[in-house]
């Protein structure tokens, strides 16, 4: 049992207990040219669960609905200690338009096969996978609502939206009665921190918890990949998909290699690995309910789990905050101190939020 991995956080305004690092199963099942064969996947399943973790997130598309049928049969005998999360968006059907975006005969269709390859007769959080720029934010949220009145979800989520839009599903939740979002899913790391911008602050006024994904974008901050002339060099999943337009996997900039070296400095330093200290500073940022890492096989999944055995020395932290700070663009470059001097009339004026 990992003591930390047991130190369990309401996710959100919800009273759903989640561990703070959940298992990504993006990695289980070996369609997409990476990834673990079941056996394999079995074996980094167990491990998580033994040491206390009780937070497991797939979606219905990933390695083509391998992920989600696996987790079904692993997860028999034990489905309700566990914390199951799964997501819809991504078409199933090519040519068909129903049988994808956020629309409610497609959250319907998707919702069903999920639970029919989960094995189960319900998802503990139900996430919308992406915007999809066109459905009413109304009939998204009126639908999940009646996903979670018959049973057949217990919580909803938004990944990958724009805040606006998740500040009017919440609005909109609010003021209709309809079940709140609970959580955002979202990229975030050392080099991908625009939603410190945004999300980040709705999210604690809004009462959903912020479940990073890619905390180490994409394997770049393990330091095991280097700088080549057309991208990135070395064995692993970025090396793989690099050049397929993914935006999980684009390019790294002048700023993100910088970025990097501060972080192997500082992994040198404190005797970790850069995994562990990228990870750890993810984990622990304000806002962030729990972490989601991925697996090609149990030894990388123990070195995911002792990320959280060490506290970073604010120094250390400070200067890791300090290499990727994003940049302050408007409207947020124009509330500096000397104008909120003259909102103000000269008073200091702090929130009690």
């Amino acid at each position: 049992m990992n003591e930390n991995l047991v130190d369990y956080a309401l996710l959100g305004g919800s009273g759903l207990r989640v561990s703070p690092l959940c298992l990504g199963t993006m990695t289980f099942g070996t369609e997409w040219g990476w990834g673990s064969p079941a056996q394999t996947a079995r074996a980094i399943l167990d491990r998580y669960l033994d040491a206390g973790g009780n937070f497991v997130d797939t979606a219905d598309g990933y390695t083509n609905g391998t992920s989600e049928s696996l987790l079904g049969g692993f997860l028999k005998g034990r489905r309700d200690r566990v914390v199951l999360a799964t997501k819809f968006t991504f078409n199933a059907f090519p040519g068909d338009p129903n049988a994808g975006g956020n629309g409610r005969k497609n959250i319907m269709r998707a919702v069903e096969a999920s639970l029919k390859r989960l094995q189960t007769d319900y998802v503990d959080l139900y996430w919308l996978h992406a915007w999809d720029t066109v459905t009413p934010v109304e009939e998204v949220m009126s639908s999940l609502d009646a996903l979670v009145r018959a049973g057949k979800v217990r919580y909803i989520g938004l990944s990958d939206t724009p805040a606006w839009y998740l500040a009017r599903a919440q609005t909109l939740a609010e003021w209709r009665g309809w079940e709140k979002v609970c959580a955002l899913q979202l990229e975030y790391s050392l080099v991908e921190r625009s939603i410190e911008r945004e999300h980040m602050p709705a999210a604690r006024r809004l009462g959903m918890g912020v479940c990073p994904w890619s905390p180490l974008a994409g394997g770049f901050l393990s330091g095991k990949y280097t700088r080549g002339r057309h991208g990135v060099k070395g064995v692993g999943r970025i090396a793989t998909v690099q050049g397929s337009g993914h935006p999980a996997f684009g390019t790294f900039s002048d700023a993100d290699w910088k970025v990097l070296e501060v972080l192997r400095e500082v992994s040198r330093k404190l005797g970790r690995s850069m995994t562990q200290v990228a990870l750890n500073w993810t984990a622990r940022r304000p806002g962030v309910a729990s972490t989601l890492i991925g697996a090609t096989k149990p030894e990388q999944l123990d070195e995911d789990l002792a990320a959280l055995d060490f506290e970073l020395p604010p120094q250390y932290a400070q200067r890791l905050e300090e290499a990727g700070r994003p940049e302050a663009v408007f409207p947020y470059s124009f509330f500096k101190p000397e104008m909120q001097k003259m909102v103000s009339g000269g008073t200091t004026v702090r929130s009690s939020a």
